[in-house]
């Protein structure tokens, strides 16, 4: 379980939070500092793994503070969450070694994201053996195997449903139009359309036009292997 503290000279901003951190899977809140003197205090007793870091604190300025802080805990990680807009102070941050940056206001989606971020990634390293692989490097500064990479969905679309479309080209007999597939899956045939020209973008299927009365029917089949 990852230990955090929050920090922020706003107690109810820290209450709601520490409410976001608790609902995200693997991080327990241990503690909440509103002041600088606070925060060294329970950081030294508490000895976290994570601290959520306001910048503006009433007794300190929270990138001056980080250096105090991981002398008391010398494997603490930093993520700054801040109304802090300036491009130096950012610079600074990230110059200090944090984990993220996350300007405020932010959803606790925002927050269990990078939190998500942080779990799999630096804590990931421990799973690691002595030698790690670029693989893991990639995975801790957040960048993408470029075997993996891939273009994001269409925006309302899932991926669940985009395995759906999937199967059933997959179980089709012959190749399937946009309407044959919004059929089989219940959907409108404008979003099985647009999940089929993801996948032909992907060149996962191959487009084949059906000739009649009118514009040609677009048709879908998978590629075979």
């Amino acid at each position: 379980m990852i230990t955090v503290l929050i920090v922020d000279d706003d107690f109810m901003v820290a209450k709601v939070h520490a409410g976001f951190i608790q609902a995200t899977p693997g991080f327990t809140v241990v503690g909440a500092a509103h002041t600088g003197a606070e925060a060294m205090l329970k950081t030294r007793e508490l000895q976290p793994d994570l601290v959520l870091l306001d910048i503006h604190l009433p007794d300190a300025n929270g990138l001056e503070l980080m250096s105090a802080l991981r002398a008391e805990a010398p494997e603490l990680d930093v993520f700054v969450i801040s109304a802090a807009r300036e491009v130096e102070t950012v610079r600074r941050a990230l110059r200090g070694g944090i984990v993220h940056y996350l300007i405020k206001p932010f959803s606790r989606g925002d927050l269990q994201e990078r939190l998500e971020h942080y779990r799999n990634a630096y804590q990931g390293l421990d799973s690691v053996k002595e030698v790690a692989e670029q693989a893991d490097v990639n995975r801790l500064f957040g960048v993408e195997n470029s075997e993996s990479v891939r273009p994001p969905l269409p925006k309302g679309c899932s991926a669940e449903t985009l395995s759906l479309v999937v199967r059933a080209l997959h179980s089709a007999a012959s190749n399937l139009s946009a309407a044959e597939v919004a059929d089989l899956l219940g959907t409108s045939r404008v979003s099985a359309r647009r999940y089929l020209e993801y996948l032909h973008d992907e060149a996962k299927v191959e487009v084949r036009l059906k000739y009649g009365a009118g514009r040609p029917e677009r048709r879908y089949a998978l590629k075979v292997p």
